[in-house]
């Protein structure tokens, strides 16, 4: 009997579970996934709670609920992965698991301990995050009566989950205080380590339009170096400061620590692979999707999806004694909600920035991209239930592997 393991039960994990308990025959294969508790989190949604747009319980699910029948569910950390002995040792009952084929899919984490003076007593407080259920949360709180003041979105440094949810954040923040009446109360701050407000130039002069015609304030190049939460102020590197009434940040992101312990990461513990194939650069017969790795594209739920059908079929072809095959583009793409019940599209890869246009079907759409509309603010808010009910699941959605260059405006 082979052994697939597949390391992280969120969304590339589940995915990966999934779309293999189809093609492996259960009389020659076991499947078996660990992840370390029980709660799969729809982790775009966070973004929302702060807001009062969702509540906790519409992001939490079990993740049993979504991993096929006949794969075998192990609640436990990791200790170690030994890839060169091709076997994984676990916490829970010291259980040594050995196999024939590795995925990692353990994602990323928030690290602010990274940024000196992040923790110094203020956090949740009038520090926050949003990357967290805990922060989002605490920030809802903070929020409901806050009266206003300076507040200031940091992004401590890329790469992070989801570039494009700080701009989100901004742009709620302004809708939010809008609706409660006292826009002119808040004056926003977006420091971004960035030269721009994203990281491809025609998106990022847009959206810094976004920015100004909104009254939000772009600093750039701001790449931070302490947090004095005394006197409520970040300080870059370069010796900039900038005050704040309520600190948003965006600390470090970093892959799992399991990672950093098993000598398989790059200093932020993501795991070096070919950007092609998803394939580990030093274990032919270790795959990752998701966060995990070091490819650089967006990590977001998106690109997960992107990169399934490739490492699937990669690791078919490969348990057949082929060669796998260079076929993902770095594809990725990404609602932005900018409020007011508006949302952008953004559609690109490795080569190619984002563009205008229309997507998916060619001058119809009917999201368009690179600009703002209610059709994709509805489609980012459907979203949610295509991701509980079809794309965790392995279901198949319309929208091919490789970005196509169909009905957009070079």
């Amino acid at each position: 009997m082979k052994t697939l393991l597949i390391l992280g039960a969120g969304t590339g994990g589940t995915m990966v579970a999934n779309k293999m308990a189809h093609h492996l025959d259960p009389k020659e294969w076991r499947i078996i996934i660990v992840d370390r508790d029980e709660t799969h989190y729809y982790q775009p949604g966070f973004l929302f709670i702060p807001f009062g747009i969702y509540s906790p319980a519409d992001v939490v699910k079990p993740k049993r609920n979504f991993i096929p029948p006949g794969v075998e569910v192990i609640i436990s950390d990791i200790e170690v992965i030994e890839p060169d002995q091709n076997r994984v040792k676990l916490t829970r009952d010291k259980r040594v698991i050995n196999y024939d084929y590795l995925v990692i899919a353990t994602g990323t984490q928030i690290h602010p301990e990274e940024t000196e003076g992040m923790l110094n007593g203020a956090w949740h407080k009038n520090i926050f995050d949003f990357y967290t259920l805990e922060g989002a949360t605490a920030l809802a709180r903070f929020l409901r009566f806050w009266k206003g003041g300076r507040l200031v979105l940091n992004v401590v440094e890329m790469p992070i989950k989801c570039p494009v949810a700080p701009l989100e954040f901004i742009f709620l923040a302004d809708w939010f205080f809008h609706e409660r009446d006292i826009r002119d109360k808040v004056e926003l701050v977006f420091a971004t380590p960035l030269p721009g407000a994203f990281t491809k130039p025609r998106a990022s002069a847009i959206l810094g339009g976004m920015l100004e015609e909104k009254g939000i304030h772009l600093e750039p190049d701001f790449n931070i170096g302490e947090v004095d939460s005394t006197n409520q102020k970040i300080i870059s590197y370069d010796g900039r400061e900038i005050d704040y009434d309520l600190l948003v940040t965006i600390p470090t992101n970093m892959g799992s620590d399991v990672i950093e312990r098993s000598g398989m990461g790059d200093e932020l513990n993501f795991v070096p692979i070919d950007k092609h194939t998803l394939q580990s650069k030093k274990w032919e017969n270790i795959w990752v999707i998701g966060d995990a790795g070091n490819a650089p594209t967006s990590k977001a739920g998106s690109v997960a999806h992107f990169m399934l059908e490739v490492v699937i079929e990669n690791m078919l072809r490969h348990m057949e004694g082929l060669e796998p095959l260079p076929k993902f583009d770095g594809h990725a793409n990404c609602f932005i909600e900018s409020g007011f019940e508006k949302g952008i599209l953004i559609d690109f890869n490795y080569d190619v920035e984002p563009l205008p246009g229309m997507y998916p079907l060619p001058g119809l759409g009917p999201f368009a991209l690179l600009k703002e509309s209610p059709v994709n603010h509805w489609g980012k808010m459907t979203f949610r239930w295509i991701y509980w009910n079809v794309l965790l699941r392995g279901g198949e959605l319309p929208f091919e592997s490789q970005m196509s260059m169909a009905g957009k405006w070079a």
